[in-house]
């Protein structure tokens, strides 16, 4: 098995991680602060901040792994989806490297990774598992029938269930990114106040009602006590935490009903959230699931899941020439 050297840089986290015979050996991520003020991830200045993390982020997970450039084997390396600007500092990044010592390039589809983010350390699902992937910008669920064949059969059919807690934050006046800081408050409230529940059929998501449904519900409270926010952050913060988890489990639950799956994962930075943590392993106990949560190190975007599927697909020899170009819609 391969040492690789894993590139991910789809949004506003730069990382590098080296992945030797499937183990991760380091997994090294850095930040950007400049979104906060902006209540939002700016593609200009995320890109910019790629730019300049990627070369120092490289060389502390090589350090950290004990390895040198020469050790390496292969570089792997996220495709897409994502910000095309911060794809492409990564992409461009991984195809001097590789090109500079004549290494195979291998391309990772970022949601693809979420899902075998699983595989970066024990306990690991076994095979066909399903999955529900939730972050930032997707909703899926997916049927994993090996770690290269993935069957989606649910998805967002506009915004994704980061959006709702992000965007839900805004709202609140929360700090960016508020899916943490609602976490938190919940903790401190009681989900007494109702919401809409958008259905749209089947095994699909929506999300964008629910945000309209927060908005209206905030606007109509406030005009009758100015002060309905302030006094109440916490119930409603609980409330929209609630109503995001109960949607999600409702349709896990309903796909592994159709698919007769017990193996079931949870995957995607959203699956850092507590509740819907606690949420599953309440769930996964009463119907006798066999549960899987990463880590949070590994459900927030990071380099160790690409190298994790850059190694299963280096056994399987899917590798991609120079010609290869980020993909912003992959």
């Amino acid at each position: 098995m391969p040492t690789i050297l894993a590139i991910e840089s789809s949004c506003d986290d730069t990382s590098a991680a080296i992945v030797a015979d499937g183990v991760v050996l380091s997994n090294v991520t850095a930040g950007q602060v400049v979104h906060e003020e902006f209540g939002g991830v700016v593609p200009e200045h995320a890109s910019r901040a790629h730019q300049r993390n990627i070369v120092p982020t490289v060389a502390v997970a090589l350090k950290r792994a004990d390895r040198k450039p020469e050790d390496i084997d292969a570089v792997a390396f996220t495709r897409g989806p994502g910000l095309i600007g911060s794809l492409m500092v990564g992409v461009s990044f991984a195809k001097a490297f590789a090109l500079a010592r004549n290494l195979p390039l291998i391309e990772v589809d970022h949601m693809q990774a979420h899902v075998l983010a699983h595989f970066a350390e024990d306990p690991k699902p076994k095979f066909p598992f399903l999955c529900l992937t939730v972050s930032g910008g997707h909703t899926q669920l997916v049927v994993v029938k090996t770690a290269l064949e993935q069957e989606i059969i649910g998805r967002t059919i506009d915004d994704a269930a980061g959006e709702a807690f992000d965007k839900s934050g805004k709202m609140l006046g929360l700090p960016y990114p508020a899916g943490p800081e609602i976490d938190k408050l919940a903790r401190q409230g009681s989900p007494t106040i109702k919401f809409a529940r958008p259905d749209p059929g089947e095994l699909n998501f929506s999300f964008s009602g629910l945000k309209t449904s927060i908005l209206y519900t905030l606007q109509k409270r406030i005009k009758a006590e100015p002060d309905f926010v302030k006094d109440n952050l916490a119930d409603i913060c609980a409330s929209i935490q609630h109503t995001i988890v109960f949607i999600l489990l409702r349709k896990l639950e309903m796909a592994a009903e159709q698919t007769g799956l017990t193996e079931i994962a949870l995957a995607g930075g959203v699956s850092a959230n507590s509740g819907l943590r606690e949420g599953l392993a309440e769930l996964g106990a009463a119907k006798g699931w066999s549960t899987y949560i990463p880590r949070i190190e590994y459900c927030t975007d990071n380099a160790a899941m690409i190298g994790v599927t850059g190694s299963f697909k280096y056994e399987a020899g899917e590798f991609v020439g120079q010609e290869v170009a980020p993909a912003a819609r992959l």
